[in-house]
């Protein structure tokens, strides 16, 4: 007798379903306290110090370490071990995000990175967060990555990696899903609520709602309820 395939449990999410309690104010002062005294790069050695611990107060003291560096931080957020980021100075985090182990967000000093609420971004994924905007609720597989610059590799007669950047913006629509291992190109706009599957390679704008997938991505269907817009 043929059965059909099991598609597995289906149980209910729990990052985005989670209430967000604000964070207490004593860490909200210390982050104050801190911004105002120390300079970057001592706030860096500092986050350095905590950027592995497995225990609780080490998880709070990465959260205010990002407090004191970021340009916004809303509440709630959760900061994985071995997270690294440069230029924090160029971020702001919205409400209830999640950050998990060994993400890297690479900013640039004159750039801007915009994550939205309740933003999850998987393990060790990269983040090229010199033009990047993340809508709310954006769901970040692991591993995946956003290229935000390339080299012109003009004038040919030099090494490529010698010749200028061009930075262009990356934009992430609210309520899209990257999948595992996907990679985005510099200039891609993926619009809300579609789904790039995993190991996709986007080089080209991706329509609300639409699913793509592959190297390089294409349109594999529209959802249903965000077609025809």
């Amino acid at each position: 007798m043929n059965r059909p395939k099991s598609r597995g449990r289906v149980v209910p999410a729990v990052h985005s379903r989670r209430r967000i309690a604000p964070d207490p104010r004593w860490e909200i002062g210390f982050a104050e306290y801190l911004r105002g005294a120390y300079a970057a790069p001592v706030l860096l050695e500092l986050y350095g110090r905590v950027a592995m611990g497995y225990g609780e107060l080490d998880a709070r003291m990465r959260r205010v370490v990002w407090r004191a560096l970021v340009r916004r931080l809303g509440h709630g957020l959760t900061i994985g071990r071995g997270v690294s980021m440069t230029h924090p100075e160029t971020f702001e985090i919205g409400r209830g995000v999640f950050i998990g182990d060994q993400a890297v967000l690479q900013g640039r000093m004159d750039g801007s990175c915009v994550i939205g609420d309740r933003v999850w971004i998987g393990p060790q994924s990269y983040l090229d967060a010199r033009d990047l905007v993340l809508g709310d609720h954006v769901g970040w597989g692991p591993g995946a990555k956003v290229l935000g610059a390339a080299h012109t590799g003009l004038p040919v007669d030099i090494p490529i990696i010698r010749t200028d950047l061009e930075i262009a913006p990356v934009r992430v629509g609210a309520g899209a899903d990257i999948g595992v291992g996907a990679v985005l190109l510099p200039g891609v706009t993926v619009g809300e609520g579609a789904i790039v599957g995993a190991g996709a390679v986007v080089t080209e704008d991706v329509a609300p709602f639409a699913v793509v997938a592959g190297v390089p991505a294409r349109l594999v269907r529209q959802r249903k309820g965000g077609g025809g817009r």
